[in-house]
């Protein structure tokens, strides 16, 4: 099954749910528990213990988390991109190709003389 949703398309989807998902489980805790002490956004900015208040206080503490580690993750992605697999000693050199051609059409030859000499 093929889909045309793209890899970072997918993340960002992936993202935005965990971010709404976040939300809507703040503002169902704030109407289950009760007495909650009002949460501090960034230990700065004091947040009211309603049910809106908690809803945006852990969406936007997981959005500012996994955003930056997502961010992280595309600079690194989009760098690593870059580094052509011959810069790093991986592939045979064009010489290199040569003569293991060479040895394996001297292997074939050696082969197909001693059949001659058999028959």
């Amino acid at each position: 099954m093929a889909t045309n949703v793209g890899g970072r398309r997918l993340v960002v989807g992936i993202y935005v749910g965990i971010v709404c998902f976040t939300g809507v489980a703040g503002y169902l805790a704030a109407g289950v528990v009760g007495q909650i002490e009002p949460p501090r956004l960034l230990f700065l900015i004091p947040l009211p213990a309603t049910r809106l208040g908690l809803a945006a206080y852990g969406a936007i503490t997981i959005a500012l988390i996994l955003g930056v580690l997502l961010i992280a993750v595309t600079v690194v992605a989009d760098r690593v991109d870059d580094v052509e697999p011959e810069s790093i000693g991986t592939q045979a050199t064009t010489d290199e190709r040569t003569e293991s051609t060479t040895d394996d059409e001297r292997t074939e030859s050696t082969a197909d003389s001693n059949d001659d000499a058999n028959r």
